[in-house]
């Protein structure tokens, strides 16, 4: 047998053609080719970001050789360096979890292979290796793996061990990049922390399709912060995270529950720091029984709302939000997603069926109407929308209202937004335009801001027209509620209203186009299932802005996947032109 194959005969086909593959491979890797092959939705100049902090490192591929000793002999015997096997921290662990074996029992071993001296690329081939002789009780392992590859990747080395660093690296590949996190770990005897990341379809060019759908950052040292914010927000178990998914709506609830009973009220936390009562008094006070406020709180504690003490819990930061007095306290959103909101998604199979809001399947009439007949919920919505307040606090300082009189917030509820647009400009005058019995909530919440003499309650319905004679007119979170043909109603009033050139600032969550994660996402499920609506893309709105007559000039971003929208009236000389 000629000698530079030796090796060859140590492995199964399917495991050999592996090695070839990733040994021609990295022959003429660079940085950039792997990222534009696993990470498609990276930018050039994204990738050149990415790769002056990081370099080349290897592939990786999992075998099963029947003798690890004799697979490196022969290896050596074909002119290749081989470096001395060291065990595998990571990987043995991902097995052990895939496949219910304890991790002891796996010998996984790390040999890095590195080709002859050819004058091609620095890349090396990394090897993890379980033996499975002929009869061993890896044999299925070794069949499933050999199929699905699940622990092929292309590795990238950190240059900075920094934690900064590394946020920011993942934060590229997984919101632009379009991968996944798909675990990580550290391995104490390489002192090396990895984080992998997973690209369900991307290849990079040359490579086969089944190979190198993940990728590996490494770095040198010890990350624990890195690597938890990592893996929180992966696994390598495909059931386990349907079932996580699946049993979201028991979160729902539970939350629900919490919010209901006032239970982050009778908690300490972060900011109230002071000793926890026992289980028993909590319950006593909830009057609820001590078992099953148990039962709840261990369950929140796995949502990460609160975290155990010797003998009762504390919040968490997140857990904080579900405080009545927390600043833009969470607490009402929890009980209307947990209540009405909660009650129509039961329905939501009509609703993707025939395209109409589930609401009025369940309750009879649409959301804002039977809100109006029902006024604890009416109130309760008007608190849950004044929850998402953080969106708004950036927007006053992100236009120029140095040569603006009169703001008008159309639909604007209790006046949440044009208060602060009064606060942050004086010389200001604000129309707040609703319905009715939306105005009177409105008064009292204008009035504590101390705004009730700069401000006029007009009531009325946008959807018939808005008042004239304001320079900047604002619609929060209004047109997403409407289907394309009511929002085109809608602009075309304001249009027909409003004078020329004056500005219309929208805020709405955008539909990302480049497959990053958002909220709006959600949003639109529940704008569909709801009250009929969806929410846009950029151009969407853009579409339909022009066509009622305004241009989109600018976007904005803002907290909790926000959007400010600056679009203007267009003069009838515009108008005339286009």
């Amino acid at each position: 047998m000629d000698v530079r194959q030796a090796w060859a005969a140590e492995l199964d086909p399917a495991d050999r053609t592996l090695v070839e593959e990733s040994l021609a491979f990295v022959s003429g890797a660079d940085t950039d080719g792997v990222l534009a092959g696993l990470a498609p939705g990276l930018t050039e100049r994204q990738r050149a970001s990415v790769a002056a902090h990081c370099a080349m490192a290897h592939a990786a591929v999992l075998v099963f050789p029947a003798s690890l000793d004799r697979l490196i002999a022969g290896f050596r015997s074909a002119g290749f360096s081989v470096g001395e096997p060291v065990p595998s921290v990571v990987v043995r662990d991902r097995l052990s979890l895939r496949y219910g074996v304890p991790a002891d029992a796996l010998n996984v071993r790390i040999v890095h292979i590195h080709r002859p001296s050819t004058g091609h690329g620095p890349g090396f081939v990394e090897l993890f290796a379980l033996e499975a002789p002929g009869g061993s009780e890896f044999t299925g392992i070794a069949a499933r793996e050999r199929t699905e590859r699940n622990e092929s990747h292309l590795a990238l080395d950190v240059g900075a061990p920094d934690d900064v660093v590394l946020a920011g690296l993942s934060s590229l590949l997984t919101e632009h990049g379009g991968l996944t996190a798909d675990g990580g770990g550290y391995n104490a005897v390489e002192d090396c922390t990895v984080l992998y990341f997973r690209s369900p379809e991307a290849t990079p060019p040359g490579s086969n399709p089944d190979h190198y759908r993940r990728l590996e950052l490494r770095v040198l040292g010890h990350h624990p912060g890195a690597l938890a914010a990592h893996t929180a927000t992966a696994t390598d178990d495909p059931t386990k995270r349907l079932l996580e998914l699946m049993t979201g709506a028991w979160t729902t609830q539970a939350i629900a529950v919490a919010a209901e009973l006032g239970l982050a009220d009778h908690l300490p936390g972060p900011s109230r720091p002071e000793a926890p009562c026992p289980i028993g008094e909590l319950a006593e006070r909830l009057g609820v029984a001590p078992d099953g406020l148990t039962r709840l709180l261990r369950y929140l504690t796995a949502a990460e709302l609160v975290t155990p003490t010797t003998d009762s819990y504390r919040l968490t930061a997140l857990g904080e939000l579900l405080r009545r007095d927390a600043r833009h306290s969470l607490r009402p959103l929890a009980l209307l997603y947990g209540g009405p909101f909660y009650q129509s998604f039961g329905a939501l199979a009509h609703a993707v069926r025939t395209g109409q809001e589930a609401f009025a399947t369940i309750f009879g009439q649409g959301h804002f109407d039977y809100f109006a007949e029902h006024p604890a919920l009416a109130t309760l919505f008007d608190s849950a929308m004044a929850a998402s307040a953080e969106m708004f606090e950036p927007v006053p300082g992100l236009v120029d209202l140095s040569d603006a009189r009169v703001v008008v917030d159309v639909g604007g509820g209790s006046g949440e937004l044009l208060s602060r647009f009064l606060a942050h400009t004086p010389h200001l005058r604000g129309v707040l335009f609703e319905r009715a019995h939306v105005l009177e909530r409105a008064r009292q919440r204008l009035a504590d801001d101390g705004h009730a003499d700069r401000c006029d309650l007009v009531a009325g319905d946008f959807t018939q027209g808005v008042p004239r004679g304001g320079d900047v007119y604002l619609l929060s979170r209004i047109l997403h509620d409407w289907d394309d043909e009511q929002c085109l109603a809608i602009l075309r009033r304001c249009a027909a209203d409003v004078p020329e050139d004056a500005r219309l600032l929208i805020v709405e969550r955008l539909l990302p186009t480049d497959g990053t994660s958002s909220l709006a996402a959600a949003w639109d499920l529940h704008m569909l299932c709801n009250v009929g609506g969806r929410e846009r893309t950029a151009e969407h709105y853009a579409r339909l802005l022009s066509a009622a007559g305004f241009d989109l000039v600018a976007i904005s971003g803002l907290p909790l996947d926000g959007s400010l929208l600056h679009a203007r009236r267009r003069g009838s000389d515009q108008a005339a032109r286009t």
